[in-house]
């Protein structure tokens, strides 16, 4: 069915304001009487608190108030597990851990004042590295975790946070039925979302006593639920106002500093803004998980996976409090089966407290920790079976009919046809152009998110259409996307439909951005509430004897009656569906053998996708979320040294430039049979998990080097290549 703006390179409504700098994210938020917090944070990664004296801080000219522990009560916070303090209470557990908070009239004084509140430690043993953080004997992070609220029942050691499983089949029967086996053990890195805008937020209490937020928050609604908790008040007593938010990547879900910035507020009676420098985002934020993933397969003769073992440890730092999901655990870790029928598999995950950074949700959660050992894994397999890697995969893709590790049941599975895509527009099977140039593949998946989302459409007298919703643009474009729904509906133009924000005060709840899931449940929601107009204004049309397409003048005949035209939609997703998207990729890249520096030479990421609603911003979430897979394959990485970080600027974690960048060809296999609107399907989190494997595969194709760890760095490829020549 042709569309006449589904499907059209529509560009970003919202692209003025932002380059031009009219846009007002929560940071440029300003309100009568608004002063500044800043934290003390901790140089210490576990110690217990000794004494700390606020004296000089206090009396420094500007102050208005200074706040530890004391002053607040003695609530958890988190996002599904609540075991983190306002500020620490009796010891600290990670380094840039909040101690105490100042407010002052200029930020400069409240910096100033951090630097006068004395603080005496008196240290404790700390665990840094995941797998010390298991053994019998180590240091203890939480005395008691189980107790916490949310906390999951089954806790094999104390400083294991959670443990999540998957299993098919009978996976030591289908060892004892393999021909070889094979094990390998994987490392990735501890790395940030990259969003240029840091964590800030407003906090003021009205004159009725109702407190008023504007956060760089992508869930609005449970923001207010949190805080309720946080703040032991009534959710009705909170109201969270929507505004633009600087890039996401799933960073930014958590309560941050909010909570202590509403106590400044109600010690000075004075709104209150709290920003995070970037140091503090790199020290204190909530980045991607580090990982040490070790998988076992065993596999028949004739090159079929009949068995896989799976056991991953991510480095959950010092609290679980940035973690939504339910288990808080990482659902990616079921990537351990990634996109291959595995009849017996088992899949063990552990997130573990440890002294370091608390991390959260990034991009795909758990998946390019997974996706890079298990396609790595894939080929290097392939490699020992003397077969092609692309041979072997064909070998064992998933089918029609069959089931992911998680149990989804799968139909129209189009893996094959996606893997054949990537190596034509490749070239993968063709001579290559020189020596030490290599290729390597990897493939995933993708299931679009759910949730439940609001939508009201509603026409006004000059026949324009407003939708209004409660779903921040996180810089996805999600706006525009919901507006080309509502206009194709309806059969206006573009520029006919605007985009009205809602507060928290104008729905009962919404479940926010996150989960590739925002075009699947905000268009769906957007797309019934438009239906639902339509059948009002066909029916108004008859009843005036006037064209359906007489906007304005049906508008305008309603309002004569008291009446507004609208229709609003609550839509609720509760399953994924059968359907998955599939991505695969092959990298090109050079070793430079003197050096071991890599540079990637091209490179091919192939889309299993839907309806495509805006190629324009389709395009743009696979060229980010790949780019920002490049990034973590071959340069980022937040270094720390015994739970200290040392790279305290994105110059020195090192994200990539325009010039990291090399020539892209993406190929999209469209076949409408997704779940979103006129049948999208996920798009948003599909580019970025395999990009780090099929880098790593190409490396080893081109000079035999075989990197385990995160990132595939100049020195660990100069360092592998030497040891290479060292064996016979």
């Amino acid at each position: 069915m042709a569309h006449r703006i589904i499907g059209k390179p529509i560009g970003r409504v919202d692209g003025t304001e932002k380059v031009s700098g009219a846009a007002r994210y929560s940071g440029d938020v300003s309100v009568p009487g608004l002063i500044w917090g800043k934290a003390l944070r901790s140089p210490l990664p576990h110690a217990r608190i000794a004494r700390i004296d606020v004296t000089r801080a206090k009396a420094l000219p500007g102050v208005l108030a200074v706040l530890t522990a004391k002053d607040l009560p003695g609530i958890l916070v988190g996002r599904r597990m609540f075991d983190m303090p306002l500020l620490a209470r009796e010891r600290v557990r990670f380094i840039g851990e909040k101690v105490a908070v100042v407010a002052a009239a200029d930020p400069d004084v409240a910096e100033e004042a951090t630097t006068l509140i004395d603080v005496e430690y008196e240290d404790l043993p700390a665990v840094i590295d995941p797998e010390a953080a298991t053994v019998a004997g180590a240091p203890v992070v939480h005395d008691d975790p189980g107790a916490y609220e949310g906390a999951p029942a089954e806790r094999p050691h104390a400083n294991v946070q959670s443990v999540l499983r998957f299993k098919l089949g009978d996976v030591q029967a289908g060892f004892r039925e393999a021909a070889r086996t094979f094990e390998h053990t994987f490392r990735t890195q501890l790395a940030h979302q990259g969003y240029l805008e840091p964590h800030a937020g407003v906090v003021a209490i009205d004159e009725d006593g109702r407190v008023q937020v504007w956060a760089s928050n992508k869930m609005p609604f449970r923001l207010k639920e949190l805080l309720s908790h946080a703040l032991q008040l009534p959710q009705e007593k909170i109201r969270v106002n929507l505004t633009p938010i600087g890039g996401d990547f799933g960073g930014k879900g958590s309560l941050m500093d909010l909570p202590l910035a509403y106590h400044l507020a109600r010690v000075t009676g004075r709104p209150v803004k709290m920003v995070m420098r970037y140091a503090e985002e790199l020290m204190a934020g909530n980045p991607r998980h580090p990982s040490v993933i070790t998988l076992r397969t065993g596999v028949s003769r004739d090159g079929q996976i009949v068995a896989r073992s799976v056991r991953a440890l991510f480095n959950s730092g010092a609290y679980a409090a940035f973690k939504p999901a339910p288990s808080v655990s990482l659902g990616g870790a079921s990537m351990g089966a990634g996109v291959y029928r595995i009849p017996n598999l088992l899949i063990e995950s552990f997130c573990v407290y440890t002294n370091n950074i608390p991390c959260g949700h990034a991009r795909s959660p758990g998946e390019p920790q997974m996706v890079f050992a298990e396609e790595s894994h894939m080929d290097m397999i392939a490699r020992e079976l003397a077969l092609d890697p692309a041979e072997f995969r064909r070998r064992n893709l998933l089918r029609d009919g069959d089931h992911l590790a998680n149990g989804h049941h799968l139909e129209h599975v189009r893996a094959g046809d996606t893997l054949e895509a990537a190596l034509k527009a490749s070239e993968y099977s063709e001579p290559k152009p020189g020596p030490w140039i290599g290729r390597g593949m990897a493939m995933t998946h993708r299931h679009i998110g759910v949730g439940f989302t609001n939508a009201v459409v509603r026409l006004g007298t000059d026949g324009r259409v407003t939708l209004r919703i409660a779903l921040p643009d996180t810089g996805t474009g999600a706006h525009l996307v919901l507006r080309q729904v509502v206009a194709e509906v309806l059969g206006v133009a573009m520029d006919d439909v605007e985009i009205e924000l809602a507060t928290t005060d104008d729905f009962a709840t919404d479940s926010g951005v996150g989960g590739s899931r925002v075009t699947h449940t905000g268009g769906r929601a957007a797309y019934h509430a438009a239906e639902k107009l339509k059948a009002q204004i066909e029916a108004e049309a008859a009843k005036l004897g006037v064209p359906a397409d007489s906007l304005a003048a049906i508008a305008r005949a309603a309002a004569r009656e008291g009446r507004t035209l609208e229709a609003s939609h609550f839509y609720d997703a509760k399953a994924h569906g059968a359907v998955t998207s599939f991505t695969a990729q092959v990298a090109e890249v050079a070793v430079d053998p003197q050096t071991g520096q890599v540079t990637v030479r091209r490179f091919t990421t192939t889309h299993d996708v839907g309806t495509v609603i805006n190629p324009l911003g389709h395009q743009g979430q696979i060229e980010g979320g790949l780019i920002q897979g490049l990034g973590f394959a071959l340069m980022e990485e937040i270094k720390t040294e015994e739970g200290r970080i040392s790279t305290l600027s994105l110059g020195d974690v090192k994200l990539p430039t325009i010039q990291d960048i090399p020539p892209l060809t993406t190929v999209i296999l469209e076949d409408p049979v997704g779940p979103g609107p006129f049948n999208a399907k996920a798009i948003g989190e599909g580019s970025i998990s395999a990009v780090a494997p099929a880098i790593a595969n190409a490396v080893a194709d081109a000079c035999g080097a075989r990197i385990l760890d995160l990132p595939i760095t100049a020195e660990k490829v100069y360092f592998a290549l030497k040891e290479k020549e060292r064996r016979p």
